[in-house]
């Protein structure tokens, strides 16, 4: 039984690095195109909020993923469930907003857009 628990840990970790900001690349592959994705879907119902949504669905992917990766960590390393605190939250939100301020970065200097902006000449 422990190797399930062992091995359901390090499955939830490793998902929560992949969506976590803690890699150089995770952003660019992982949680950016994840954004994109629900802010272009969430635009083709309301146009204006596009730059609102990339923002909102990359703190979403960021948080989630610090979230997955302490919960599994937890499960995998001990026998006790520990709950996620107030201070963790803030913790891994600040994380995100510091991240974010890249990404308004981008969003102010036209790298990230609309999709359909992209194919307009």
């Amino acid at each position: 039984m422990a190797w399930k628990q062992k091995f359901s840990g390090g499955l939830l970790a490793g998902i929560g690095f992949m969506l976590s900001p803690l890699s150089w690349w995770n952003d660019l592959v992982v949680n950016l195109p994840l954004a994109l994705a629900f802010a272009w879907v969430a635009s083709f119902f309301y146009k204006p909020a596009f730059e609102t949504c990339v923002i909102i669905g990359y703190w979403l992917t960021n948080i989630l993923g610090l979230v997955l990766m302490q919960k599994g960590a937890q499960k995998m390393l001990s026998n006790e469930q520990r709950n996620y605190s107030r201070r963790d939250l803030l913790r891994d939100f600040a994380i995100s907003l510091l991240y974010t301020g890249l990404i308004l970065l981008l969003l102010k200097f036209g790298v990230l857009k609309p999709i359909e902006n992209y194919f307009k000449r």
